[in-house]
């Protein structure tokens, strides 16, 4: 159990909160490349840390992120025109460009010279991964880029399914590295089976184990930690395991089990205090067949158009219940709720926009949450007290070297070791030796 105090550090993001002006250290998934693939196309609405913002593609290619509101009256710059390397506002025709410089005033003459005394909003960008990445905080302080762990090479078959969540981002990324929950909450679509590890097909996933309470192991890192969840596979269940480990990478993403065609991310993005954006990420590097865009957001019951409309939001909400079938219920489906993220979103969504973490009932399944909290509550603090910055520090592992893991193994196996790699290993021995 946390405090109302702390809670609140868990949860703000906005302004001056320091769980929020720590997220601004890092690099931020601000949209998905595919949103401003065009030069010269239409800019796309940005909301982060409960700023609005507005992506685009100049005519020569370049990525901005600027500011929504246009700094002449506030109209807003989502409907401007995208022209000449710059996106001009409609009701005066002030045009911006990817550096927030204003390039024109028309409305203004030209001996004024005031188009040199006015910065508009904007900040830096880069392009990896499927996303287009910004930096919102210091310039001083802007680290280096590095790509995420689901880009580990430019040939990386990537699919991403993007949902916008009603709800505080700590709930979310909760949901995230709570591994208990997914042989109850998704039984239907990761049915049991008698395999040698998890599965993809087009409808399911299946998995070799029956087992709803697994033994949780955490191993704290430097960039947040390592978890086991271990349950009793089906075969074999007298001399092995059936482990499964997980990622959470300080502060918003994480690394889940892989199955056998795809490994998966997820990167939780707040846009302010009670809304997230939720991304679902597939990935293969060419060790797996991996699967394509489309059928990644079909599986997950979110295409755009179909289930989502343009802005990322559900047809499925908590006011038409999640469109939850109870007929499909009594023929066997558990939850009657369309799609895995759908699943996930039915139970964040009703405890509430920020959820009073004060009245809950924890227990030894929810080790991953604990730590979670422990770690992120400590962070917000020593930011606020001293400007440290989580997953900054120190010696640390490249994102694209991280990998969760999932299979059967001997019991005599080390879960702390499956799945890392020897770089990893070789610096946390480093770290114990100092120590």
């Amino acid at each position: 159990m946390i405090t109302a105090e702390e809670n609140d550090l868990l949860c703000r993001v906005e302004g001056g909160a320091p769980m929020g002006q720590l997220m601004r250290r890092h690099w931020l998934p601000a949209c998905l490349t595919e949103e401003v693939a065009e030069k010269d196309g239409a800019p796309a609405r940005v909301r982060l840390l409960g700023e609005d913002l507005v992506a685009f593609r100049d005519s020569k290619g370049r990525l901005g992120l600027v500011g929504e509101f246009c700094s002449h009256r506030g109209s807003s710059l989502a409907l401007g025109r995208n022209e000449e390397c710059g996106l001009r506002c409609l009701y005066h025709g002030w045009k911006v460009d990817v550096d927030g410089n204003v390039l024109e005033m028309p409305s203004e003459p030209p001996e004024s010279r005031f188009s040199a005394k006015v910065k508009h909003k904007a900040y830096p960008t880069r392009e990896s991964g499927g996303f287009v990445w910004a930096y919102m905080g210091p310039p001083a302080e802007m680290p280096q880029f590095q790509p995420p762990a689901w880009a580990p090479s430019p040939n990386a078959k990537i699919g991403v399914v993007k949902i916008h969540v009603h709800c505080n981002w700590a709930q979310v990324i909760e949901g995230t590295i709570d591994s208990a929950h997914s042989s109850t909450l998704h039984s239907t679509d990761m049915p049991s089976a008698e395999i040698d590890g998890a599965k993809a097909t087009e409808a399911v996933w299946p998995r070799p184990s029956t087992d709803k309470a697994p033994r949780l192991k955490i191993q704290p890192t430097d960039f947040g930690f390592r978890y086991a969840a271990i349950r009793k596979p089906i075969m074999n269940a007298a001399t092995h395991n059936y482990v499964r480990t997980t990622l959470f990478i300080a502060p918003f993403m994480a690394l889940i089990p892989p199955n056998n065609v795809y490994n998966l991310s997820q990167a939780i993005i707040p846009l302010d205090d009670t809304n997230t954006m939720f991304h679902f990420i597939a990935w293969s590097d060419g060790d797996k067949p991996g699967i394509d865009q489309a059928a990644w957001r079909r599986f997950c019951a979110a295409e755009p158009g179909v289930d989502l409309d343009k802005r990322w939001r559900r047809i499925r909400t908590l006011e038409n219940d999640f469109m939850q079938d109870r007929a499909a219920m009594q023929r066997g489906d558990f939850t009657g709720i369309r799609g895995i993220p759908n699943q996930d979103m039915a139970m964040w969504e009703t405890m509430g926009p920020i959820a009073d973490r004060t009245k809950e009932r924890l227990g030894t399944s929810d080790i991953a949450i604990i730590k979670f909290r422990q770690i992120m509550v400590e962070a917000a603090c020593k930011f606020r007290d001293t400007g440290w910055v989580i997953g900054r520090d120190g010696a640390r592992i490249p994102h694209v070297k991280l990998h969760s893991f999932e299979g059967i193994v001997p019991k005599s196996a080390d879960w702390q070791t499956l799945g890392v790699e020897p770089e990893e290993l070789a610096l946390a021995a480093a770290k114990e030796r100092v120590a």
